[in-house]
């Protein structure tokens, strides 16, 4: 099969990593990909780094004349490519693939929608979605409801696929959790939480702060604290503010860009995903279940479909943050029950599930 992907991101989130891993997948199984990309921007360079095969065009511009050039570079484009199916993984451009795709008939078009804001049933959005799009596919259960009831999208034509993990990257390793605690510094008594994802406010660091602090004052000892990302839309000073701002400077570690994040995420005892809003697909969170560590998070977004309802907490809530890291201190049935729930979810979210269930929708537009 013949696929284009249109992932026309700035920066390598999990929006762009959604397709831009699907394209991946699709490669490797051996079909013909190209993926469309902004020039200039994270995803763009990202997707060289992985070797796919990338065409860089304005896909973003509002003027009219550039509109006009884009849709007559998008035909020329069909064409010469001959794509079977068109995936848009963002909006931008999309109501030009639904012209295209509406006076050419050649291909069949997707929109995958895992956007944190739900779309307005309009006129031109119902069109679009209901009457020239083939197939909609969405990445969490508040999206598919909403084009369900909201948009009145015939099941058939409405898919839900929360994604995959890359398992031969993310999975247990002893060896692993034992070089990093031990590079670390981590004893065989320390409980080590830690959380994944960029700096960034919506990703919750500083409410995960906050609750590591008052376990601490609580009496703690033990607990320590792993954040695995680096400078965003916060700066990392303003994080290590916060860090002796609640005085957990002695138990945190920043790691900063590393090439290991798996074996990072193999030295916690403890997953937390504390975003405050957003976390439609949830990237971190199938990372951290992969490698068998168990996790608790918000109830945002996808989550709620990852999780058993005795791992989620509300989001900006530091009191039930810190009840839910203490009970995973203390109750080693709780973990146990996590991780098992975690190891049912997990059996469907591997990288064959994502381009099986992916290769389904296309199959079914021919």
């Amino acid at each position: 099969m013949r696929c284009i992907q249109v992932v026309n991101v700035r920066w390598f989130n999990a929006t762009a990593w959604y397709g831009m891993f699907l394209g991946r997948l699709l490669i490797e199984a051996g079909h013909d990909v190209l993926v469309l990309g902004l020039p200039g921007t994270l995803s763009a360079r990202k997707g060289g780094e992985w070797g796919l095969p990338m065409r860089l065009m304005d896909l973003n511009t509002t003027t009219p004349w550039g509109i006009a050039a884009l849709y007559a570079e998008l035909k020329a484009l069909v064409r010469e490519f001959r794509p079977d199916v068109v995936n848009c993984h963002r909006g931008e451009a999309f109501l030009l693939w639904g012209l295209l795709r509406k006076e050419l008939g050649s291909f069949g078009l997707v929109r995958t929608r895992g956007d944190q804001r739900l779309p307005k049933a309009n006129i031109v959005n119902r069109w679009l979605h209901n009457a020239v799009s083939d197939a909609v596919i969405t990445t969490n259960s508040p999206m598919t409801r909403h084009f369900r009831d909201a948009f009145g999208m015939s099941p058939s034509r409405l898919h839900e696929i929360l994604g995959g993990v890359d398992t031969t990257a993310f999975h247990p390793d002893a060896t692993a959790r034992e070089r990093i605690r031990a590079e670390l510094g981590y004893g065989e008594r320390d409980f080590v939480v830690g959380l994944l994802g960029r700096f960034d406010r919506v990703k919750g660091q500083l409410e995960l702060i906050k609750a590591v602090s008052r376990l601490h004052r609580e009496g703690a000892g033990n607990l320590r604290l792993l954040l695995l990302g680096f400078d965003s839309a916060t700066p990392e000073a303003t994080v290590r503010g916060w860090i002796a701002e609640h005085g957990v400077e002695d138990v945190t570690t920043i790691t900063g860009k590393r090439p290991d994040i798996a074996a990072c995420l193999n030295a916690l005892d403890l997953g937390v995903v504390a975003s405050l809003w957003s976390e439609t697909i949830a990237r971190a969170a199938l990372e951290i279940m992969a490698t068998g560590i168990p996790l608790v998070g918000t109830d945002v977004g996808v989550m709620p479909d990852l999780l058993e309802p005795a791992a989620l907490f509300p989001a900006g809530d530091v009191d039930a943050m810190a009840l839910r890291i203490r009970a995973a201190m203390t109750d080693p049935s709780l973990v146990t029950a996590l991780r098992e729930g975690q190891r049912r979810r997990m059996s469907g979210l591997s990288e064959r599930d994502f381009l099986t269930r992916t290769m389904a929708v296309y199959e079914g537009l021919r």
